[in-house]
């Protein structure tokens, strides 16, 4: 085995210290005749209520940053999951763009003038904004480096944490972003080989540490916590080893396996660690046949959402799966959305 280089060593020991009270895991599945799903888990300390939405295209939205807040009207109906009812934390719209919402702790954003010249986007529509307004990565990415608004964060309702995030874009060519706030300035990683992401630390701290494991054949050892960077490199080392295929039962089957091994046992505590998150709910995204996959840990059942089935045009309905009080669905759920006025999603205003 290679030694650990020092300074390598040094980062390692680092994450290692670095437990945040929010963590998940995103992880992206390329197959052939493409075949492609994004899976993510939701990790969080609290209870982090959730719930399924169905937005069609044709709405009308701004940044919720007051006067100088961005305004679109949605170009693509998408289906999202929320939290709390203030904020897209994922989902994929009709073109099969998928975007994942990460915890980030070292993120930091740029200063905000309401009065100012840049136009502003509440943290709370970030994923939304890209679910509406694109079909690829790329398209994504082009528009993003312009940086025509700048994301505008706060705290969350009722505590003393501030929001710090990052978005992972994914589409149905197989195509990958990551975009991040470090210092104030955005930071853009564009490849289709960055298939998986975590919460902590920064990206490009994330890809060193994947290229170290490499070396090291995941048969002989893999690291086994749930921080952060073993999380990345047990998802990197398993998307690559389990069979790709065509066959899309097989193919789910396969990333929720990738994705369960990088989530986090409910309840599990600590004294020496008080903040490790347990993981809440996971989520797989077909985004060849636009299926939306989703389980939460406390109902029993995996259950779908086929995006094709909804009326996404500007005629269609704004509609709910309503998550609360253990609700538990199985199988095609799409009967059981309700249409329901949608949330007001979080902002300055």
């Amino acid at each position: 085995m290679k030694k650990f280089p020092l300074i390598l060593f040094s980062l390692v020991l680092s994450v290692g210290l670095w437990n945040p009270s929010e963590a998940c895991t995103r992880v992206v599945y390329k197959g052939p005749q493409n075949t492609i799903l994004t899976a993510r888990s939701m990790d969080w300390r609290d209870e982090i209520p959730a719930n399924l939405w169905i937005f069609p295209k044709g709405i009308d939205r701004n940044g919720q940053t007051g006067p100088k807040s961005v305004k679109w009207t949605s170009k693509y109906g998408s289906v999202i999951s929320s939290s709390w009812d203030i904020a897209s934390a994922d989902g994929m719209n009709e073109k099969g763009l998928v975007a994942n919402m990460l915890w980030l702790g070292e993120s930091q954003y740029p200063k905000f003038d309401p009065k100012g010249g840049k136009k502003g986007l509440a943290i709370s529509l970030w994923a939304q904004y890209y679910l509406d307004n694109f079909s690829t990565v790329k398209e994504a990415v082009e528009f993003s480096r312009k940086e025509p608004f700048v994301v505008v964060s706060d705290y969350i309702p009722g505590t003393e944490k501030f929001t710090t995030i990052h978005l992972s874009l994914s589409d149905a060519s197989g195509d990958n972003a990551v975009l991040e706030y470090i210092n104030g300035k955005l930071v853009i990683h564009h490849d289709p080989s960055y298939t998986v992401m975590t919460n902590s630390p920064i990206f490009d701290e994330q890809l060193a540490l994947n290229n170290y494991w490499k070396g090291i054949p995941g048969t002989v050892m893999l690291p086994g916590t749930n921080r952060a960077a073993d999380r990345f490199v047990r998802a990197s080392y398993y998307i690559d080893a389990i069979p790709k295929t065509a066959d899309t039962r097989t193919a789910v089957a396969s990333i929720f396996s990738v994705i369960r091994n990088c989530s986090v046992p409910y309840g599990i505590s600590s004294p020496t660690e008080p903040n490790i998150s347990s993981t809440r709910w996971r989520s797989v995204s077909d985004q060849k046949n636009l299926v939306y996959y989703f389980e939460t840990v406390f109902t029993p059942n995996t259950f779908w959402v086929d995006l094709k089935d909804f009326d996404l045009s500007t005629k269609g309905k704004v509609m709910k799966l309503d998550l609360s009080n253990y609700q538990t669905y199985h199988g095609k759920s799409n009967t059981n959305f309700k249409e329901t006025p949608s949330f007001k999603f979080l902002g300055l205003e």
